[in-house]
Parts: structure tokens; C-alpha cells; sequence
């Protein structure tokens, strides 16, 4: 099967400063998003996802992981994915392609992850925002590193495409103070 792409996104943002106090160095995020055609198609349910999201994963995850962790032009310390696909598919078409090692492993690869990726997937109408969970890449329970990033595209997706994306930052949240896990005082289940 074809991958048809219409579109690739790519996007930094450099964060200098947070709640007016200049950072020791910038929180640097990027995207790399495909916009493709659904290759499960819009007229009706199909059974088998699994197939064409075998067939596929690995050229979308080669399409837009490598290229983010370059853009990103630092190390990755976080990363996420995400489908959004149009309201002609389902939220399983994005699903299945993302949450699939073939896709996930060029990823976390290229951004020497051992971390399943997060991710965030969903059907929305053209210019909807999607919110990515990131995560460590080594260590999904660094809590410094919990936060999500939103993507949104002018023109993505028309209802028969997915927007496939991957997301890298080069560390946890600016002017993060929380404990780390499990430092808090222990509480019973039901206490508040």
C-alpha cells in the first residue's frame, strides 16, 4: 500500500522566559507532523486495522520521527506522538497507527528513548488542537517531565486524513519544583 502525504508540518518553539523569570536555558519543543490520506479509507468500517498499520508504521515513523529529534537541535529528554484524524475516519485509524512498534521504535530510536511513547489521539474537523502528553524518555515517572504540548494545523485534517505526529523537548517543565515520585507522605487509599 501507498502512503499518500500531503503535507508535512514541522514547528519549534524556544521558551525563554516563564512567569518573568529568564530560564538558565531555553525549554526548546518541535513537531513533525504528516498529514496522509486515511489509508483505511471513509466509506465504512474495516475490520482489520492491524495490516495496513504493520504495512505503514514503520514509513510514517521514518517520515516524522527522525526529522523531530533533528529539528528539536538538542537532546531529547521528552517525547509523545499523536493522531488526529479527520471526521470521515476514526479514532481507531490513528490508533492503530501510532500505537504501533513500528512506528513508536524509529522514534524512540532516533531519540534514544526506552519509554513507551504517550500519546494523544482523537477525530476532529480541520484546524482542531490536539494535546500531546510528554513523558522522560528513560523514565516515564520523572515527574519534572510531565507536561503536554498542543498542536494545531490551519488546513489538517479534511476528513479523510490523519495527522500523525511526533513531539521531542529538550527537558521537564520550566521552573519545575514538584518532589520527585513517591516522596510525598504516604496516604491511605480513600484519605484525603
Amino acid at each position: 500500500m501507498e502512503l499518500q502525504v500531503r503535507k508535512i508540518v514541522r514547528h519549534v518553539e524556544e521558551l525563554r522566559e516563564e512567569n518573568g523569570i529568564a530560564l538558565e536555558r531555553p525549554h526548546r519543543v518541535a513537531y513533525v507532523a504528516a498529514i496522509i490520506k486515511n489509508p483505511f479509507g471513509t466509506n465504512g468500517y474495516v475490520e482489520d486495522l492491524v495490516s495496513i498499520a504493520d504495512e505503514l508504521g514503520e514509513k510514517i515513523g521514518e517520515l516524522v520521527g527522525p526529522a523531530c529529534v533533528e529539528l528539536l537541535d538538542d537532546e531529547v529528554e521528552v517525547f509523545g506522538k499523536a493522531a488526529l484524524v479527520g471526521i470521515a475516519g476514526e479514532t481507531e485509524h490513528g490508533s492503530a497507527l501510532i500505537h504501533n512498534l513500528r512506528f513508536g521504535n524509529v522514534f524512540r530510536q532516533a531519540a534514544q528513548g526506552t519509554e513507551l511513547l504517550p500519546a494523544a489521539e482523537k477525530t476532529g474537523l480541520i484546524a482542531t488542537p490536539i494535546d500531546v502528553p510528554l513523558k522522560h524518555k528513560t523514565d516515564a515517572k520523572t515527574r519534572s517531565h510531565h507536561q503536554s504540548f498542543t498542536l494545531r494545523i490551519e488546513d489538517a485534517p479534511r476528513p479523510d486524513e490523519i495527522v500523525i505526529a511526533c513531539v521531542a523537548g529538550n527537558q521537564g517543565r520550566p521552573l519545575q519544583r514538584l518532589a520527585t515520585f513517591g516522596a510525598e507522605a504516604p496516604v491511605e487509599i480513600g484519605q484525603q
